[in-house]
């Protein structure tokens, strides 16, 4: 079977987020989509091992904050690449608290939707969560962040529990290699040399082993040592 046409489903990306207690996660979702209009619900698909799998659980509640094309990659890496067990995530972010008390997501948002749990249905790796909606609000007039332009134009990949997770076969090795590119082992960002990385002042044709040692990928911010040849 050819997983790849399952790439061509048209997407978004959002930053679901709930609560449990004091304590409040988020994380970029892909898989959201309505599905009746009156009541108004719709539905969410978190891996079962996303901490924020497990607040939405607890509380059933969960917000989303829909994304709009220009969101920098840092952003996405943080809130997709990160695990809030280890870090928090919404240091620095400008988020409020909504009506059911989940956060809600500001920056770098189009608009948002705030729910409640109403049913849930396991299906494998994932648990699909449907929510009636409590509240939404429209909040800037932008092109929205699709999940093909993430990958094809901002070179995004999908992590591993995603839903929509492909394991890339490896490319094979050329005889000459005069600029290497290397993969970063956490997010699966590509450095290329020929491309630079110029939204942090590296400038085209730069290999690896020359850029600075404070240089952390533009991603999810993992050093250098986390990165490996192609």
């Amino acid at each position: 079977m050819n997983p790849h046409p399952l790439q061509k489903i048209p997407y978004g990306l959002y930053v679901v987020c709930s609560r449990k207690n004091d304590k409040i996660n988020g994380q970029i979702v892909n898989a959201l989509f309505q599905v009746t209009s009156q009541p108004k619900t719709v539905a969410i698909s978190i891996n079962k091992k996303n901490l924020t799998h497990e607040y939405i659980t607890h509380s059933k509640v969960f917000s989303a904050s829909i994304l709009c094309q220009e969101c920098p990659m840092l952003f996405i890496g943080t809130f997709g690449y990160r695990s809030g067990r280890d870090i928090d995530k919404f240091k620095n972010i400008n988020y409020k608290i909504g009506k059911t008390g989940v956060p809600i997501v500001l920056d770098n948002t189009l608009g948002y939707i705030e729910a409640k749990g109403i049913k849930k249905l396991s299906v494998g790796t994932h648990t699909i969560f449907i929510g009636q909606v409590e509240d939404a609000e429209l909040l800037a007039k932008k092109p929205v962040l699709t999940y093909e332009y993430y990958h094809q134009v901002k070179g995004g990949k999908s992590p591993k529990n995603a839903p929509t997770y492909i394991e890339e076969e490896k490319p094979k090795k050329k005889e000459e290699i005069t600029m290497e590119k290397y993969v970063c082992t956490v997010c699966g960002y590509i450095y290329d040399p020929a491309k630079g990385d110029p939204d942090n002042d590296i400038a085209l044709g730069t290999a690896f082993k020359n850029l600075p040692k404070n240089w952390v990928c533009p991603v999810c911010g993992a050093g250098k040592d986390a990165f490996e040849k192609e």
